[in-house]
């Protein structure tokens, strides 16, 4: 029999996505197949709409918008299967997009986490810059993908069709076994949104599991749900995320020497920010360095017993991206030496 996979898709306000997608995730091609709408709190008529058109369709309310990581941490309390796909509300699926992912972590049981090939829905000729063909992460944290380095995303000419082990997948459309969600404790609530994902992926990493890319399988996603790229609260998030998974993640004193030098590299975004004129923007960077500095003891606690140089990891880039994008002026994915 099939393993049971349960698609999961977490809902805030989100009623007009879920008219234009959840048509598609219906038509999904799977025996065993759950289909779940879980909802942060939604103000809007969402859980209804989903009652009233979709009775088929399993509604897990929260009480609260607990954001990305921690609605997702109590949704999926209350979900019973052998997989998990987090699946973002803004991306459309065609009908065969689970059986190729699933067939490719069966094969291998040290496989914990896998994306599909995720492309824009505006432009299906594009990848889509959430995740495109798997992500990976440099020498100082920063992550990048297959197919997008910083704004630069690349057109699918079937140059990334090699399924393969990555760093990280994308929260748009990640598949994982309950099993290991269940032992690391899923996605760390305290990054409310943004990076938490890649967290997950390294924690997962240090304990041996594997991370990969299925290129057999592709879905096809707005983007931009959430927060948008023009949004200072997004740009804390992600300053301040990713400072904590190198705290979390990499052996202590690794971490702090790559933090020191990341704060650095931050500081040159934040005169950026200046000279640009958007003071908002540098303004948050510092309150993301400061809440990161006022929050080390806690992160200190999540350490686990086990981290890993990162230079052991497949699909990390043991140089750095920032250089090779702005100074080297690579712009393709495949330029770089990895």
């Amino acid at each position: 029999m099939e393993p049971s996979v349960a698609v999961v898709i977490l809902n805030w306000n989100g009623q007009a996505l879920l008219q234009q997608f959840l048509p598609g995730v219906i038509q999904s091609k799977y025996g065993n197949l759950q289909l779940i709408v879980g909802d942060n709190a939604s103000t809007d008529n969402s859980v209804e709409f989903v009652r009233t058109n979709y009775p088929n369709i399993r509604i897990i309310q929260n009480d609260a918008n607990y954001g990305f990581a921690e609605g997702y941490r109590k949704i999926l309390e209350q979900v019973d299967a052998e997989y998990y796909v987090l699946l973002n509300s803004d991306v459309e699926v065609p009908e065969n997009w689970i059986q190729p992912v699933i067939d490719m972590m069966q094969t291998d049981s040290s496989i914990a986490v896998a994306q599909p090939k995720i492309k824009w829905q505006k432009n299906r000729k594009e990848f889509e810059y959430a995740g495109a063909a798997g992500g990976y992460l440099d020498l100082h944290g920063f992550p990048f993908c297959r197919g997008r380095l910083f704004e630069t995303v690349e057109s699918d000419f079937g140059q990334y069709n090699d399924s393969s082990e990555i760093f990280w997948a994308s929260g748009a459309a990640l598949f994982i076994k309950s099993k290991q969600w269940k032992e690391v404790g899923g996605l760390d609530p305290d990054f409310f949104a943004h990076m938490e994902e890649i967290d997950l992926c390294w924690r997962l990493k240090n304990l041996g599991y594997k991370v990969v890319y299925c290129a057999d399988a592709e879905v096809y996603h707005v983007g931009g749900g959430t927060l948008s790229a023009n949004n200072p609260y997004k740009t804390y998030l992600n300053f301040r995320n990713n400072l904590i998974i190198l705290q979390k993640n990499l052996p202590i004193g690794d971490a702090y020497s790559r933090i020191f030098i990341r704060m650095c590299i931050d500081f040159v975004a934040w005169i950026h920010f200046l000279l640009q004129g958007k003071t908002d923007f540098a303004f948050a960077i510092n309150k993301a360095h400061f809440h990161f500095l006022k929050s080390l003891s806690a992160n200190a606690k999540k350490r686990t017993a086990k981290q890993i140089s990162f230079q052991k990891h497949v699909g990390q880039y043991p140089s750095s991206i920032v250089y090779a994008y702005f100074i080297q002026k690579i712009r393709f994915f495949s330029q770089l030496k990895i």
